[in-house]
């Protein structure tokens, strides 16, 4: 299982939700991305979304190891 989470860096560019819709969404209270749900099962699109955030807001973590998944 991996941990997505959002730093408060995320601008709300929107590249997450584009690349992985049914992991991101914007959240218009906080106006940034958040991952639905953050605990997940390891998924190509994830890693597509960390590497194409302009910010470099989105983190993955492996649950078993606590290690960090690069993209």
């Amino acid at each position: 299982m991996w941990r997505i989470t959002v730093s408060d860096k995320c601008i709300s560019s929107g590249s997450c939700v584009g690349l992985a819709p049914e992991r991101f969404e914007i959240d218009d209270f906080e106006g940034r991305s958040h991952p639905t749900p953050a605990d997940i099962d390891p998924d190509n699109a994830v890693l597509d979304a960390v590497a194409s955030c302009p910010m470099e807001a989105i983190t993955v973590v492996d649950l078993d190891t606590g290690e960090p998944i690069e993209a």
